[in-house]
């Protein structure tokens, strides 16, 4: 294994030698190379040399190395073999810890990042820290030919005690021992250690996903600059024979496996930065080409010979000289983490329109957000969060209610995560788009799953609650359009989220019986009658329906607010909600009804009661098929009799909400159970048709007459409350309806329709059709 090992070693290090004699540059530090002036002369004549002459002069090469200095570290190297349960880890990591290879960079960026903010915190009290060098950056270097990735940051580098406990190590992480050693720092500086990542300790070994090699060159203030290499089965250490060549930082190299190839493709690199790792605190390069058009001068024939050469010498100043323009690659320096994460922000340093352009960048909306929500919750765990609601919800939001959304992104440290986490916030409430990112989330070794759900719990707890306080600060002119988008989110999460119900039901809004614009909660039980206990509501499928049913008559009439509930989860809504502020809903269209009435009403209605006893008792003997009992109206004005739903029954619009659905999934055994229930029916005593029934009950009340008029009196108090008849029911009842028509028009009820008169065939017709020939014999007379 040893001398495979150092096999390998010697061919990568040989190539690189081979290179830096051609190219005269093997120093392999982060800053321009200085290329000397005879090698740039000798490749004069080539504009192709010499572009590669200065792509060489920023090239980033750790395997610059002469013969020499291979044959120094083959004998200095020492070899290490990682540990039993290490080499289980590490078979982990690679086959099955990540889901997605592409979060190699990730994570390697990550560490720079980590690395970055160590050398920066050891230089508010060392001022030496930084001699080495000011600038603190990220940089990527792609080397399609060779297979190889380069990922170099100027953080603080390791010792070779560190490559060997750090990267020799599964799990044992740098950041953990450093946090430690700078507990002493300043609060200012403490805040700020809060912000490294690379305490999750295996990061680094997703590079072997990729990779099917590492070399990793790192240079400690405290220590001489090292290597570090390993295949994944062993590691080996040595003293880099250059010296120190990165003054300060670590300098990966990833050997590529041949599937891993688009990983050098420098729009893909672009990507993952952009998804991964775009609001890293420090900048982020990528060596990268692009096309310019240049003007260069027009080189002049001589052909003209000597005798105009005085007269172009004495025009020259006159003359402007003349160019072309070409095209031509530069290789440079590009930036990739342009955007700033406005969220680790104080909200009172960011305006408006960043507000604005952060909203689009993140969602791609084209139109502003229609509310915002930026704060800093801390306790027991901290994160920053912003948060967005847009102004219009996407036409198929319900069609993927429950399904993951990529709406929420979660970050740790500024590093992406995931936004693929349905817990970060309930299904009501997936409209919301944002970034959560937290400061002390633990994650797992891989950062796909959360280590501890009780924290993930506690987010979401506070993330609701932001989100409920946001949309109630919504203006009332923005509300009527949040409301048009987002109504049945909020009504959902009434019934969907009991813990945040009193919050929610401050959201809601229904048309009502006292004004033509709806009306919130709060608002109806602030109009309120004195003494009232309840708040009144009648559900239906129309504004207009709901205004003439027969439950809301005498409420309307006696000065009551009834809320009209025009849209089909509304009932169910307000089912789940069993008050607010204090004051009961009632559903006017079931049994249970409560009326605040005077003395001198109650006893008109025991009146009643007695009065139409006979009655009653008669219609539930002869309708106890379809009713429960019949009983003296407490709620009915204008309309004879209604239908009532019991306590736990359905009302005529939740029947009919229930019955399309059924239509659906169910077969018609259920269809017919759903209509079979009983109800209640209710009788008006002041109405004359009631008054007159009572009487024939009592002279004739087995006429046949009057058993008609009773069935017809229910069916029409059925279709009144919003209720489908049954299939027999409806025939007999338009039968019924025909008869009285009949009777209205001064018809005989028996008067039947005239028999149809059909004239007698014709003998002639007849005789034809018999001797008619057939078609297909036709073609063969």
């Amino acid at each position: 294994m040893k001398h495979l090992f150092f096999l390998g070693l010697s061919i990568l290090l040989f190539t690189g030698w081979t290179n830096a004699q051609e190219d005269g540059a093997g120093t392999g530090t982060v800053e321009e190379v200085t290329v000397d002036a005879d090698l740039g002369a000798s490749r004069e004549g080539s504009r192709t040399d010499a572009e590669a002459v200065l792509r060489e002069e920023e090239a980033i090469s750790p395997d610059g190395l002469s013969v020499a200095q291979l044959r120094e570290i083959r004998e200095r190297a020492n070899n290490y073999t990682f540990q039993t349960e290490v080499n289980r880890m590490m078979k982990l990591i690679i086959n099955s810890l990540y889901r997605n290879k592409e979060i190699f960079l990730r994570e390697l960026i990550s560490n720079a990042s980590d690395a970055l903010d160590k050398i920066r915190l050891l230089s508010l009290t060392e001022r030496e820290a930084l001699h080495a060098g000011q600038e603190l950056s990220i940089r990527i270097k792609a080397d399609p030919e060779r297979r190889l990735l380069h990922i170099i940051d100027t953080g603080i580098g390791m010792t070779r005690n560190d490559l060997i406990n750090n990267l020799g190590t599964i799990a044992k992480s740098g950041t953990a021992e450093f946090l430690s050693k700078m507990q002493d720092v300043e609060k200012s500086g403490a805040q700020e250690m809060n912000d490294m990542i690379g305490q999750f300790g295996v990061g680094f070994y997703s590079a072997f996903l990729v990779a099917e090699r590492v070399t990793v060159v790192s240079k400690h203030a405290d220590d001489k600059q090292h290597v570090w290499e390993s295949d994944a089965n062993s590691f080996s250490v040595a003293e880099d024979p250059r010296g120190d060549t990165l003054g300060r930082g670590t300098h990966i190299t990833l050997h590529l496996k041949e599937e891993a190839a688009d990983y050098l493709q420098p729009d893909t690199i672009r990507a993952l930065v952009k998804r991964y790792s775009q609001f890293i605190n420090f900048p982020i390069y990528l060596w990268a080409s692009h096309t310019q058009t240049v003007e260069e001068p027009v080189e002049k024939d001589d052909a003209d010979g000597d005798a105009d050469e005085d007269a172009q010498v004495e025009d020259a100043a006159d003359e402007k000289p003349e160019t072309k323009k070409t095209e031509k690659t530069v290789w440079e320096w590009e930036l990739m983490n342009d955007n700033k994460p406005i969220w680790t922000r104080k909200p009172a340093d960011v305006n408006d329109d960043e507000y604005t352009q952060f909203y689009k960048s993140l969602t791609k909306d084209s139109s502003p957000p229609l509310a915002r929500a930026h704060f800093v919750a801390e306790g027991e765990v901290t994160f920053r969060a912003l948060l967005f609601v847009p102004r219009v919800q996407p036409a198929d939001s319900f069609n993927r209610y429950g399904t993951k959304t990529d709406h929420i992104k979660l970050y740790v440290r500024r590093v992406f995560i995931t936004d693929e986490f349905n817990d970060l916030m309930p299904n009501y409430l997936s409209f919301i788009q944002g970034i959560v990112d937290s400061d002390d989330l633990p994650l797992n070794v891989s950062r796909e799953t959360l280590q501890q759900h009780k924290l993930i719990k506690i987010i979401k707890k506070k993330l609701v609650r932001k989100v409920l306080d946001m949309l109630k600060k919504i203006s009332d002119d923005e509300y009527d359009h949040f409301w048009k988008e987002y109504s049945t989110n909020i009504k959902l999460g009434v019934m969907e989220d009991p813990s945040n119900r009193s919050r929610l039901a401050k959201l809601l809004r229904f048309h009502s019986s006292r004004s033509d614009k709806m009306t919130f909660l709060a608002d109806y039980v602030a109009r309120m009658k004195p003494g009232q206990n309840h708040i009144y509501y009648i559900a239906g499928s129309s504004r207009a329906e709901v205004e003439k049913s027969p439950f809301a008559e005498r409420l309307v009439r006696a000065g009551y607010e009834v809320l009209y509930l025009t849209e089909a989860v509304d009932e169910y809504c307000l089912s789940s909600l069993p008050e607010y502020d204090g004051k009961k809903f009632q559903n006017i269209a079931k049994e249970i009804f409560d009326l605040d009435e005077s003395e001198q009403q109650k006893e008109q209605l025991e009146a009643y009661k007695k009065q139409f006893e006979p009655l009653t008792r008669w219609l539930g003997d002869k309708l106890g098929a379809w009713i429960t009992r019949a009983s003296v109206s407490r709620r009915l004005a204008r309309s004879p009799a209604a239908l009532v739903a019991t306590a736990f029954g359905w009302t005529g619009n939740m029947e009919r909400l229930a019955l399309s659905n059924a239509h659906q999934k169910a077969d018609d055994a259920q269809r017919k159970h759903h209509l079979s229930q009983k109800k209640m029916l209710e009788i008006n005593p002041r109405h004359p048709v009631v008054r007159e029934l009572l009487r024939r009950v009592q002279d004739e009340p087995d006429a046949a007459d009057t058993l008609m008029a009773a069935r017809t009196l229910y069916r029409t108090a059925a279709l009144r409350s919003g209720y489908m008849l049954q299939e027999g029911q409806a025939v007999e009842f338009a039968e019924a309806v025909e008869g009285m028509l009949q009777r209205s028009l001064g018809l005989p009820p028996d008067a039947q329709p005239d028999e149809e008169e059909l004239d007698a065939p014709d003998a002639d017709a007849e005789h034809d059709a018999e001797h008619e020939v057939p078609a297909e014999d036709h073609d063969e007379l």
